[in-house]
């Protein structure tokens, strides 16, 4: 098979590119703008383009495929060609469908904790030794790339996301992937840019139900109110299994797991994290994994890559860093590190950085999120504003809209590193939330300044 890639350099692009090159398919691809870890990842499978750019001659009739990015244009002059020569075009979803349409597809979808529970059943399933394909988020310790696709294996475990496939294919990615076995973790209004009502929003995920496949399975917390009342309201073919908060006791800085009378001590913490382990414990099950079994595999999961990631600690303090940018993720995850570490003060910052985060009708949302910090603080770097094309504001307009007069608002990553290294930090944690890289702030630097 000859596959060509454009908008190669894409995290899940060049992940699915690599896989398929291991797979042992034919794979070329072309990108305007290639970064790392991208580029050297691509490097060492000599799949790195020779030059950055587009170029419609290396579209052809011999190629049997060519998958196309997020990232690339509808004007963009490989797609143009490839069109032109009548070639079959997928998104990245389509051709994971194209690849797994004979296996058993486990999707996990909703608003928050995607990466996390999608990462937790790859954790167990290769504890136990099974064989299995994926598509996940974030780099994880023991997996080499974040796309698995082989022959053989029975069941392949998706992140599904609901951000739209392709400039030419205007769906969310996880209507295409026809679940046998569907999770949604909870719904909290994301991605104005393409989903401007809270309802237009919720339909999305409706849509996503209806599309698991006959004698499927709906896998979804039932503590969350809007998906409550979503599932409530259709009635398909499928059987529903909520899933709720397990028993479990804090303990010398410790979250522990109670089953069966049975305490099982995990590395991970936070409600959030609770409630996607039982996500990832009704999956497990359904393959044939059973609790015991599951619960001990959980005691060495550390967690996916910036998801509550230890930056660094000492006897009195420590550092994490986290990917939460929405409203839903910023409150859990300050929720989750007062909760672990009650008898310290929490210095929070989120960096504004998405589209529907900047956007300052959606702005409002974040409303309390931070309430529980001791200090919070909130980071737009202004150069984002002028990327983004949007209207910038500033400290009353952050304060407003987040219902917190005590907030620290920056627009400069000069000032904010200036601030953050002022900090001390004795009985207390600093919490860093991100989607993007706070203007270049270097937390290693961080660490061994403050640590």
């Amino acid at each position: 098979m000859r596959v060509h890639f454009i908008a190669i350099g894409g995290s899940a692009m060049h992940n699915l590119a690599i896989a398929l090159h291991k797979k042992g398919f034919t794979v070329t691809g072309s990108d305007d703008h290639i970064f790392e870890p991208s580029a050297s990842r691509l490097a060492g499978y000599g799949l790195l383009p020779a030059a950055e750019g587009w170029y419609p001659e290396k579209i052809s009739t011999g190629l049997d495929a060519v998958i196309l990015g997020m990232h690339a244009r509808t004007d963009n002059p490989e797609l143009l060609k490839a069109q032109e020569l009548g070639l079959t075009i997928y998104s990245y979803p389509d051709y994971i469908y194209e690849q797994s349409k004979n296996k058993l597809r486990v999707v996990i979808g909703g608003s928050h904790g995607k990466t996390s529970i999608t990462s937790m059943i790859l954790h167990v399933l290769q504890q136990a030794g099974k064989k299995f394909d994926y598509l996940v988020g974030a780099q994880l310790d023991g997996f080499e790339t974040m796309v698995g696709l082989t022959e053989d294996a029975p069941v392949i475990i998706i992140e599904g996301d609901e951000y739209l496939a392709s400039p030419i294919d205007r769906r969310p990615k996880f209507h295409i992937y026809k679940a046998n076995i569907g999770v949604i973790s909870g719904i909290a209004w994301d991605h104005i840019n393409v989903f401007p009502t809270f309802d237009n929003y919720t339909e999305q995920f409706k849509i996503f139900i209806e599309t698991i496949q006959p004698s499927g399975k709906l896998i979804y917390c039932k503590t969350d109110e809007v998906l409550n009342d979503v599932v409530a309201g259709l009635e398909t073919g499928i059987d529903k299994l909520p899933y709720a908060l397990p028993p479990h006791v804090i303990e010398n800085g410790i979250t522990n797991i109670i089953y069966d009378e049975k305490i099982y001590p995990l590395q991970v913490f936070g409600e959030h994290n609770l409630l996607n382990i039982e996500a990832a414990r009704l999956v497990c099950r359904q393959l044939d994994i059973d609790a015991d079994a599951f619960y001990t595999a959980m005691g060495t999961f550390k967690g996916a890559a910036r998801r509550l990631e230890l930056v660094g600690k000492n006897d009195l303090a420590a550092i994490y860093k986290d990917f939460a940018h929405s409203p839903s993720k910023l409150k859990a995850t300050i929720q989750a590190v007062k909760a672990q570490f009650a008898d310290r003060e929490l210095i929070a910052c989120i960096e504004l950085h998405t589209f529907s985060s900047l956007n300052e009708d959606f702005l409002a949302e974040y409303s309390g999120t931070m309430a529980q910090a001791d200090t919070a603080i909130v980071f737009i770097d202004k150069k984002t504003f002028e990327q983004k094309k949007l209207e910038p504001y500033g400290a009353d307009t952050v304060k407003k809209a987040f219902a917190n007069p005590r907030l620290v608002f920056f627009d400069d990553p000069e000032q904010l590193l200036q601030y953050i290294n002022h900090i001390k930090l004795i009985n207390c944690n600093l919490l860093m939330m991100s989607s993007g890289n706070f203007g270049g702030l270097d937390l290693a630097e961080v660490k061994n300044k403050l640590l």
